[in-house]
């Protein structure tokens, strides 16, 4: 469907859709990353895993959301 045949309330969805998916893919991302860091703390009994996960977890997950919803 091109731009001229929108109705102006598919345009609020679309928005709508972006805002859910924004935390939706933060959220993953720092569960995901952070997950893997408790693993890897677990397995060599360390504890700076955790946190460099959740933070690689945001980071990544926010290019990815900044490249997909950027267009």
């Amino acid at each position: 469907m091109s731009a001229q045949e929108r109705r102006p309330e598919e345009d609020g969805r679309d928005f709508a859709d972006a805002m859910w998916s924004v935390p939706s893919y933060l959220l993953a991302g720092m569960a995901i990353y952070g997950g893997l860091g408790w693993l890897l703390d677990r397995w060599l009994d360390m504890s700076a895993f955790f946190p460099i996960g959740i933070v690689l977890g945001l980071v990544l997950a926010g290019y990815l959301a900044y490249r997909k919803f950027s267009r």
